[in-house]
């Protein structure tokens, strides 16, 4: 029997040959595409004969739909088979796929077996580079919103296997597959259930990446780490008490009894007063708490298979995907469950979720702050550094960080600060956040009037629920409370914080000491804290911090070549935060006493000089003048100004013509370095060119016109003053622009034709 099944296999085989009749090869393809259905046995009956794949190939050339549709459909069984898919990429079914697919006469059956061959050879992590160099991403993203539901189903197949090799990730996004697949995880239709799990499999590969990860939450959607369903039998439903909102503020309290006798019960009949009505944010709070609670209550909230049936053994079967009301009530739910590894998953997910206002906010009502402030005292070390992490995400808002200061946060972020034995990247994240809420009060209170019209709701939201009114008295109360917590600070921030702080700044790397000396820089605007940094030492660590920052910013240094990029950033932007500390300082006697100004100066000086980012410059030109007006500079070290001029005004003049997109900026940047310029300074002129402000000032020339041309030929005049400048002039194209401005006679043909004879043209 089995002898006679391989003779008519053989005799089908033999039909496909291009001498025979077409219709002959159509019959022969038909039938040995349904026979290889019968599985591998069978495939291998059919693939024992030599050459028989690349007659299977070349059929997918076959004008007749049903033959190319037979062939497609005989290639995706023969490439199930991991050595047959081996020899058919030797055939070239690759590329003809590929052709086929792209044809514009293809019936959904054909393109249905083809992507089903495609998804094949996405199986195969090498074959999966091929693909990627086949421009075929765009078309298969594209196919995820075919009407037919059987092509949409194998394209988001194929796309959940690319999603396993992140070097495909980047061509994926820029395709455009993300919204694409959040709109086919939002499909409700039961018939895409299949299309439901691949989407979701493919969103959580992609979220791995940080970048990534935010479009998806811009989508509405969450990533949620998956703790296993014995985590969730430590939940609790609190005891019956009053009604309140997610985080924590009561709902009103009225004393008129409910017409239906159940003022209780239906408490929802009593609001009638507009003031008294949720916004849409807690409402979003309560119905994704209600929803998780149920789900948590019932046992159905996550099972132990969940994300072990998606396809492809290297995926990642530790997350999903919900809808960020859904997604952000499970994580807060979680960091209130008794598993430490499942709180560390959750808080961790929290702070990257965090990416916008939206988010931050949303957390924040479904009450993550308070929690997140609570387990910064856990005795785990990973689920407080989580914590910390998670703070400092939703930090970012004001709103959170007027939260936090509400929850007397402020009191344990400090404790945490006090404490020894904190890990470094939890105190870190500690700092920074302190730092943002001192921002946030200052703000606060040196703008009141601002928000009083466009932001008292975010200061009073926690108020507005507890009270169920928002009038003139409460915001008038917020300010009071703000003004009071500013005079609490000087407790809350005492001698032992202040010198715990110092030494941080001390000891600590780059990225640290940046967040310690702003947090230093908010705490150095009251006198008694610049008293106590006084006493702590700190003019000696400010000094020290500035020795680094020249040492770094000494190109010449042998020892700096090997550093990364980011490490120069990180220095960087700590010396621009402790220099802004020492300016703040200055405004005190016994700190300006106490310092040593020569050395200061002097370290001010040759990092003014040196190849440090302007925005640090910046902070340094800000320094040197606030000494300089204290009487702390000796005149004889020679002129503060003329270098500031050099080494900071002139290179960000340049800096300015180059990158403003405006117009108006770039025509006060050339005006003003006319007039340093003019007053005939010979090093004035060196530093233009070497700030490389020759090319702009050319390009200036090409598009400006009136005092923004004057400007630009009298600046590059001068500069033509030198024969060193000569050949970047030429360069930059200046000459036909010149003979131009001279041949039509425009008002500034006499500047251009001297610039024109200074040059060797």
């Amino acid at each position: 029997m089995a002898n006679s099944g391989s003779a008519y296999v053989g005799l089908f085989v033999r039909m496909l040959g291009l001498d025979n009749d077409a219709h002959d090869r159509e019959h022969a393809i038909c039938t040995l595409w349904h026979y290889s259905l019968g599985g591998q046995k069978c495939i291998d009956e059919i693939m024992q004969f030599p050459g028989c794949i690349s007659l299977i190939i070349s059929l997918l050339k076959s004008e007749s739909a049903r033959a190319c549709e037979a062939a497609a459909g005989l290639l995706h069984n023969i490439t199930s088979v991991k050595l047959y898919r081996d020899v058919a990429i030797e055939s070239g079914a690759m590329e003809e796929i590929f052709s086929c697919i792209r044809k514009s006469t293809i019936t959904p059956e054909i393109k249905e077996q083809c992507l089903c061959t495609i998804w094949n050879f996405s199986v195969d992590e090498k074959l999966r580079y091929k693909l990627l160099g086949s421009d075929m991403l765009i078309p298969i993203v594209r196919f995820l919103d075919d009407e037919d539901i059987k092509v949409k189903e194998v394209a988001a197949s194929i796309t959940s296997y690319l999603t396993l090799s992140h070097s495909y990730h980047g061509a994926l996004v820029e395709a455009g597959v993300i919204p694409k697949l959040v709109h086919l995880l939002q499909t409700k239709d039961n018939d895409y259930k299949i299309i439901r799990k691949e989407a979701r499999s493919s969103l959580v590969e992609l979220s791995t990446d940080d970048s990534y990860h935010a479009l998806i939450v811009d989508q509405g959607l969450v990533r949620i780490p998956l703790v296993g369903s014995s985590a969730y039998k430590a939940f609790r439903p609190q005891p019956h008490s009053w009604p309140s909102f997610p985080d924590g503020s009561e709902i009103q309290r009225s004393s008129r009894p409910s017409k239906y006798g159940a003022t209780e019960l239906l408490l929802g009949l009593i609001l009638n007063e507009k003031k008294a009505e949720p916004d849409e944010a807690k409402i979003n709070a309560m119905i994704g708490r209600s929803n998780q609670q149920f789900l948590a209550r019932v046992g159905a909230i996550e099972f132990d298979y969940e994300g072990k049936e998606q396809s492809g053994s290297q995926r990642n079967d530790h997350h999903t995907i919900l809808p960020w009301i859904d997604g952000v009530a499970r994580l807060v739910l979680i960091i209130g469950l008794q598993d430490v590894s499942a709180i560390a998953k959750a808080a961790h997910a929290i702070g990257d979720a965090s990416v916008n206002e939206h988010m931050r906010t949303s957390f924040m009502e479904a009450g993550a702050v308070k929690s997140l402030l609570q387990l910064l005292m856990h005795n785990d070390v990973p689920v407080r550094e989580a914590s910390a992490y998670a703070l400092e995400k939703l930090s970012g808002s004001s709103k959170v960080c007027e939260k936090i200061r509400v929850e007397d946060g402020r009191e344990l972020l400090v404790n945490v600060l006090k404490d020894s034995d904190t890990p470094v990247e939890q105190l870190e994240k500690t700092i920074h956040v302190l730092s943002r809420i001192l921002d946030m009060e200052v703000s606060m209170i040196t703008a009141p009037n601002y928000y009083a019209s466009t932001g008292s709701e975010d200061i009073v939201d926690d108020e507005k629920c507890s009270q169920g009114n928002v009038d003139g008295e409460l915001n008038g109360m917020s300010q009071n409370l703000l003004k009071q917590d500013e005079l609490d600070s000087d407790s809350i921030f005492d001698f032992d914080v202040i010198s715990r702080l110092i030494k941080v700044l001390k000891e600590s790397s780059p990225s640290l000491q940046e967040k310690c000396a702003t947090l230093l820089e908010h705490l150095a605007a009251c006198e008694q804290h610049g008293t106590a940094m006084t006493a702590a030492r700190s003019e000696s660590v400010i000094e020290a911090v500035l020795e680094m920052g020249v040492i770094h910013g000494t190109t010449c240094n042998p020892e700096n070549l090997d550093e990364p990029p980011t490490i120069m950033v990180e220095v960087s932007q700590a010396v621009g935060a402790t220099v802004r500390l020492l300016t703040k300082l200055l405004n005190f006697d016994i700190f300006a006493r106490s310092i040593n100004s020569v050395r200061i100066v002097a370290l001010l000086r040759r990092m003014l000089q040196s190849s440090v980012p302007l925005q640090s410059k910046d902070w340094v030109t800000a320094c040197l003048i606030k000494l300089e007006s204290r009487g702390l500079v000796d005149r004889s070290v020679g002129d503060i100004g003329m270098e500031i001029t050099i080494y900071h005004t002139i290179p960000r003049l340049v800096e300015q013509m180059m990158t403003s997109f405006s117009s108006e900026m770039k025509r006060k940047a050339v005006i003003e370095l006319n007039r340093i310029i003019s007053g005939g300074v010979m090093e004035y002129t060196t530093a233009v060119a070497t700030a490389g402000g020759i090319f702009p000032l050319v390009k200036m020339i090409e598009e400006g016109e009136g005092d923004v041309l004057e400007a630009s030929l009298a600046v590059l005049y001068n500069l033509s003053l030198d024969p060193e400048n000569h050949p970047p002039i030429i360069a930059a194209g200046a000459v036909p622009l010149l003979k131009r401005i001279v041949h039509v006679e425009s008002p500034h043909w006499n500047r251009a034709l001297q610039l024109l004879r200074t040059l060797p043209v």
